[in-house]
Protein backbone atom coordinates (compact mmCIF):
# COMPACT_ATOMS: atom_id res chain seq x y z
CA UNK A 1 0.00 0.00 0.00
CA UNK A 2 2.45 2.16 1.06
CA UNK A 3 3.82 2.26 -2.54
CA UNK A 4 1.03 2.73 -3.96
CA UNK A 5 0.86 5.65 -1.99
CA UNK A 6 3.79 7.00 -2.89
CA UNK A 7 3.16 6.54 -6.46
CA UNK A 8 -0.16 8.54 -6.11
CA UNK A 9 1.62 11.24 -4.60
CA UNK A 10 4.54 11.55 -6.85
CA UNK A 11 5.07 14.87 -8.39
CA UNK A 12 5.51 13.90 -11.66
CA UNK A 13 1.66 11.57 -11.34
CA UNK A 14 1.98 8.72 -13.80
CA UNK A 15 -1.50 9.21 -15.26
CA UNK A 16 0.09 12.33 -17.06
CA UNK A 17 3.79 11.48 -17.37
CA UNK A 18 3.79 7.94 -18.23
CA UNK A 19 5.05 6.97 -21.96
CA UNK A 20 1.93 5.39 -23.59
CA UNK A 21 2.13 2.01 -24.71
CA UNK A 22 2.24 0.54 -28.30
CA UNK A 23 -1.11 -0.15 -29.73
CA UNK A 24 0.38 -2.82 -32.06
CA UNK A 25 0.54 -5.99 -30.61
CA UNK A 26 -1.78 -5.18 -27.89
CA UNK A 27 0.29 -4.30 -25.33
CA UNK A 28 -1.58 -3.37 -22.52
CA UNK A 29 -0.88 -1.24 -19.08
CA UNK A 30 -0.34 -2.19 -15.79
CA UNK A 31 -3.37 -3.13 -13.51
CA UNK A 32 -5.39 0.05 -12.50
CA UNK A 33 -3.39 2.30 -9.88
CA UNK A 34 -5.49 5.35 -8.18
CA UNK A 35 -4.02 8.62 -8.60
CA UNK A 36 -3.81 12.37 -7.54
CA UNK A 37 -5.66 15.45 -9.48
CA UNK A 38 -3.84 16.08 -12.45
CA UNK A 39 -1.74 19.25 -12.57
CA UNK A 40 1.42 20.19 -14.55
CA UNK A 41 5.33 20.34 -13.95
CA UNK A 42 5.18 23.71 -12.26
CA UNK A 43 2.23 22.64 -9.13
CA UNK A 44 -1.09 24.23 -10.31
CA UNK A 45 -3.95 22.34 -9.25
CA UNK A 46 -5.85 24.73 -11.74
CA UNK A 47 -7.85 21.87 -13.41
CA UNK A 48 -8.83 23.99 -16.71
CA UNK A 49 -5.28 25.69 -16.95
CA UNK A 50 -3.50 21.91 -17.07
CA UNK A 51 -6.44 20.21 -19.59
CA UNK A 52 -6.41 23.40 -21.52
CA UNK A 53 -10.09 24.52 -23.02
CA UNK A 54 -8.51 24.02 -26.66
CA UNK A 55 -11.35 23.67 -28.86
CA UNK A 56 -12.61 20.58 -30.27
CA UNK A 57 -15.50 18.86 -32.38
CA UNK A 58 -17.41 16.32 -31.49
CA UNK A 59 -18.93 13.46 -33.88
CA UNK A 60 -22.67 15.88 -34.90
CA UNK A 61 -19.79 18.88 -35.63
CA UNK A 62 -20.19 21.18 -32.57
CA UNK A 63 -17.31 22.50 -31.34
CA UNK A 64 -16.84 22.04 -27.63
CA UNK A 65 -14.09 23.44 -25.37
CA UNK A 66 -11.90 20.46 -23.97
CA UNK A 67 -12.06 21.75 -19.91
CA UNK A 68 -15.40 23.51 -19.71
CA UNK A 69 -17.47 21.62 -22.00
CA UNK A 70 -16.40 18.04 -22.12
CA UNK A 71 -15.09 17.72 -18.36
CA UNK A 72 -15.97 19.99 -15.88
CA UNK A 73 -18.24 18.52 -13.26
CA UNK A 74 -18.47 15.50 -14.89
CA UNK A 75 -17.46 12.09 -14.06
CA UNK A 76 -15.74 10.99 -16.89
CA UNK A 77 -13.94 7.82 -18.82
CA UNK A 78 -11.39 8.95 -21.53
CA UNK A 79 -9.75 6.38 -23.71
CA UNK A 80 -7.84 6.74 -27.27
CA UNK A 81 -8.91 5.38 -30.41
CA UNK A 82 -8.90 5.99 -33.85
CA UNK A 83 -11.28 4.71 -36.68
CA UNK A 84 -9.05 3.12 -39.62
CA UNK A 85 -7.84 0.79 -36.40
CA UNK A 86 -9.01 -2.99 -36.86
CA UNK A 87 -8.02 -4.68 -34.16
CA UNK A 88 -8.07 -2.94 -30.72
CA UNK A 89 -10.35 0.07 -30.96
CA UNK A 90 -13.18 -1.65 -31.84
CA UNK A 91 -13.40 -4.38 -29.67
CA UNK A 92 -12.63 -1.51 -26.84
CA UNK A 93 -15.20 0.59 -28.04
CA UNK A 94 -17.44 -2.34 -27.91
CA UNK A 95 -16.23 -3.26 -24.03
CA UNK A 96 -17.33 0.55 -23.51
CA UNK A 97 -20.73 -0.31 -24.63
CA UNK A 98 -20.99 -3.20 -22.87
CA UNK A 99 -19.78 -0.52 -19.38
CA UNK A 100 -22.62 1.40 -20.54
CA UNK A 101 -25.36 -1.29 -20.58
CA UNK A 102 -24.20 -2.51 -17.10
CA UNK A 103 -24.05 0.98 -15.72
CA UNK A 104 -28.19 1.12 -16.79
CA UNK A 105 -29.73 4.26 -16.21
CA UNK A 106 -26.60 5.26 -13.89
CA UNK A 107 -24.59 5.53 -17.49
CA UNK A 108 -26.67 8.86 -18.33
CA UNK A 109 -24.63 10.86 -15.37
CA UNK A 110 -21.02 9.56 -16.95
CA UNK A 111 -19.81 10.98 -19.57
CA UNK A 112 -17.49 9.23 -22.08
CA UNK A 113 -14.39 10.84 -24.19
CA UNK A 114 -13.00 8.78 -26.94
CA UNK A 115 -10.11 11.07 -28.12
CA UNK A 116 -8.78 10.26 -31.63
CA UNK A 117 -5.06 9.95 -32.22
CA UNK A 118 -5.53 10.26 -36.14
CA UNK A 119 -7.21 13.85 -36.64
CA UNK A 120 -5.96 13.96 -40.05
CA UNK A 121 -8.01 11.50 -41.18
CA UNK A 122 -10.31 11.46 -38.39
CA UNK A 123 -12.83 14.16 -38.98
CA UNK A 124 -16.45 15.03 -36.97
CA UNK A 125 -18.16 13.13 -40.09
CA UNK A 126 -16.09 10.25 -40.18
CA UNK A 127 -16.44 9.74 -35.97
CA UNK A 128 -19.73 9.70 -36.52
CA UNK A 129 -19.63 6.87 -39.45
CA UNK A 130 -17.57 4.86 -36.70
CA UNK A 131 -20.02 5.67 -33.79
CA UNK A 132 -23.34 4.29 -36.00
CA UNK A 133 -21.23 1.29 -37.30
CA UNK A 134 -20.49 0.79 -33.81
CA UNK A 135 -23.69 1.63 -32.10
CA UNK A 136 -22.65 4.07 -29.99
CA UNK A 137 -23.93 7.21 -30.64
CA UNK A 138 -25.45 8.65 -27.82
CA UNK A 139 -25.75 12.03 -26.21
CA UNK A 140 -23.69 11.07 -22.87
CA UNK A 141 -20.83 9.55 -25.37
CA UNK A 142 -18.43 12.06 -27.42
CA UNK A 143 -16.15 11.53 -30.20
CA UNK A 144 -13.66 14.04 -30.61
CA UNK A 145 -11.13 15.34 -33.07
CA UNK A 146 -9.33 18.61 -33.92
CA UNK A 147 -6.17 19.93 -36.03
CA UNK A 148 -3.21 18.04 -35.23
CA UNK A 149 -1.66 20.34 -32.91
CA UNK A 150 -5.06 20.94 -30.74
CA UNK A 151 -5.61 17.06 -30.87
CA UNK A 152 -1.29 16.93 -29.98
CA UNK A 153 -1.69 19.63 -26.87
CA UNK A 154 -5.10 17.81 -25.56
CA UNK A 155 -3.34 13.94 -25.62
CA UNK A 156 -0.11 15.08 -24.30
CA UNK A 157 -2.18 16.52 -20.82
CA UNK A 158 -3.69 12.99 -20.51
CA UNK A 159 0.20 11.33 -21.22
CA UNK A 160 -0.58 10.54 -25.13
CA UNK A 161 2.55 11.41 -26.99
CA UNK A 162 1.66 9.50 -29.72
CA UNK A 163 4.05 9.94 -33.24
CA UNK A 164 1.61 7.70 -35.13
CA UNK A 165 -1.98 6.77 -34.39
CA UNK A 166 -1.27 3.46 -33.42
CA UNK A 167 1.00 4.39 -30.35
CA UNK A 168 -1.72 5.73 -28.35
CA UNK A 169 -2.46 3.89 -25.22
CA UNK A 170 -5.25 1.04 -24.57
CA UNK A 171 -5.38 2.35 -21.62
CA UNK A 172 -8.67 3.22 -19.73
CA UNK A 173 -8.67 6.97 -17.54
CA UNK A 174 -11.53 7.22 -15.72
CA UNK A 175 -12.81 10.88 -13.21
CA UNK A 176 -14.31 12.64 -11.07
CA UNK A 177 -13.22 16.28 -12.08
CA UNK A 178 -14.49 18.07 -9.43
CA UNK A 179 -12.98 15.87 -6.91
CA UNK A 180 -9.75 15.57 -8.47
CA UNK A 181 -10.39 11.68 -7.98
CA UNK A 182 -8.62 9.84 -10.79
CA UNK A 183 -7.75 6.35 -12.14
CA UNK A 184 -6.24 4.14 -14.89
CA UNK A 185 -8.08 1.18 -15.38
CA UNK A 186 -6.42 -1.91 -18.11
CA UNK A 187 -9.31 -2.36 -21.21
CA UNK A 188 -9.39 -5.74 -20.86
CA UNK A 189 -10.62 -5.74 -17.34
CA UNK A 190 -14.45 -7.10 -16.85
CA UNK A 191 -16.83 -4.67 -17.98
CA UNK A 192 -18.66 -5.20 -14.68
CA UNK A 193 -15.57 -4.23 -13.02
CA UNK A 194 -15.07 -0.71 -14.96
CA UNK A 195 -18.63 0.27 -14.19
CA UNK A 196 -18.11 -0.64 -10.37
CA UNK A 197 -14.76 1.99 -10.78
CA UNK A 198 -17.26 4.70 -12.52
CA UNK A 199 -20.13 4.22 -10.23
CA UNK A 200 -17.51 4.57 -7.03
CA UNK A 201 -16.69 8.12 -8.45
CA UNK A 202 -20.22 8.91 -8.40
CA UNK A 203 -20.36 8.53 -4.93
CA UNK A 204 -19.76 12.06 -2.49
CA UNK A 205 -16.69 12.20 -0.90
CA UNK A 206 -16.87 11.36 2.53
CA UNK A 207 -16.22 15.14 4.46
CA UNK A 208 -16.97 17.71 2.01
Amino acid sequence: MRTLERMALSACLCLFSALAFAHEGHQEPAPAVAVAAAQPAGGTRDAKTWFTDTPLQDQNGNTLRFFSDALQNRVVLLNVIFTSCTDACPLITQKLKQVREVLGDQADGITFISLTSDPLRDTPAVLKAYTLKQGVDGPHWLFLTGDKAQMDLVLGRIGQIVPTPEQHSTQLIVGDVANKRWSKIRPDAPAAAIAQRLQLLTMPVVGR
